[in-house]
């Protein structure tokens, strides 16, 4: 069968151009004589992948030069638990911005080591706004600010950088990393999964400022401490080497298309023209502020929800795969990352137009 459009929230769909090297080298790597899931990850072959995959993510990111980038596992979700183990450095308090389901996460792992103060939330609205920052209140004590910069749940995401004054500002940016241009420099620490705009699920990313690392407690593993990993070039255990390899190739990708600010561009257009489907609609609904929101992830509802059960059945059929909510939420998400093509965009919003049309 040929493929479909797919709109998951992750893992998403990857570009047709990477899956096609993966799949010419999937035996033999550039003469290697065997598959990249069989290197040594000590060998010069994958140190090679590798020394690119780091370079190439600096140069899309523009990361100066004062930052470690650490390739990790056990996705931002890990990365909950070990953000507090790693930059506390003695103090007992952390900040944190509630704009949705996983913040909420976040939140929550993180009051197992430290008093969390919520410093604004959007919960009284059902995670569809982000709080004014004028009406953020941020302890001068607190050792960092954390904020998840787009919601993949709920359609949420923010349009500019918080400012954080002197506290070093967190982001869980795992699902707009490389979507747009962000300035690594307003950042203590930076972290990613991979599985919607980078590659396959499998990696965490993470870009940490020099000053926050080695202030990890002494009784937290090295394989999670951010000073024991850039140290060992994030390979104190073995790594994911294949998922690297992927990425790499998604950033090689990513580079041909013109970078960062030529994919912005692009993932602006596809995001203003399915709203615009929506808003002309008699029949799907957004119920997110038009301030913020996601160009990543579109959330939708139907004027009867009695449809969604048919609209998602019609929708398979037409190779329009993954639309259902989150379960959490209901109704239907486009999650439109990166690798999304327009062609995606305009098939899916015929389709919404023919069904309202016979519905």
């Amino acid at each position: 069968m040929s493929r479909i459009f797919n709109f998951s929230a992750g893992p998403s769909m990857l570009p047709v151009e990477v899956l096609e090297i993966a799949k010419q080298e999937l035996l033999d790597w550039q003469g290697s004589g065997m598959s990249v899931m069989e290197m040594s990850h000590r060998g010069k072959q994958f140190m090679a992948i590798a020394e690119t995959l780091k370079n190439d993510l600096i140069e899309l990111m523009a990361i100066p030069a004062n930052y470690k980038v650490l390739f990790l596992q056990g996705g931002a979700s890990a990365q909950f638990a070990l953000i507090p183990q790693n930059i506390l450095n003695g103090q007992h308090k952390a900040s944190y911005v509630n704009t949705g389901a996983w913040s909420t996460s976040a939140i929550k792992e993180a009051s197992k080591y430290c008093q969390v103060q919520i410093v604004a939330s959007a919960e009284a609205s059902g995670f569809t706004t982000i709080p004014a920052l004028n009406d953020w209140h941020i302890d001068s004590d607190t050792a960092y600010l954390h904020y998840t910069s787009n919601e993949t749940i709920h359609g949420v995401e923010f349009s500019d950088i918080p400012d954080s004054g002197a506290i070093p500002l967190v982001c869980d940016m795992s699902s707009n990393i490389l979507s747009r241009e962000f300035d690594v420099s307003r950042y203590g620490l930076i972290y990613a999964g991979t599985q919607k705009n980078m590659g396959p699920a499998g990696v965490t990313v993470v870009i940490v400022r020099e000053d926050l690392v080695g202030l990890a407690a002494a009784n937290v593993p090295a394989v999670f401490d951010y000073a024991q990993q850039a140290k060992g070039d994030s390979m104190l255990n073995t790594p994911a080497t294949y998922n690297w390899y992927l990425l790499g190739l998604v950033l090689q990708w990513l580079k041909k298309q013109g970078g960062v600010a030529a994919i912005e561009q692009r993932n602006i257009n596809k995001a203003k023209k399915l709203y615009r489907a929506i808003d002309d609609s008699n029949l799907y609904r957004n119920p997110v502020d038009v301030a913020y929101r996601s160009r990543m992830n579109v959330p939708f509802v139907l004027a009867d929800a009695a449809l969604d059960k048919e609209f998602l059945q019609l929708a398979e059929k037409q190779g329009l795969g993954s639309l259902p909510g989150h379960r959490s939420v209901g109704g239907m998400r486009a999650s439109i990352y990166n690798a999304m093509p327009e062609a995606g965009i305009d098939a899916l919003i015929e389709f919404m137009v023919e069904f309202e049309r016979t519905h």
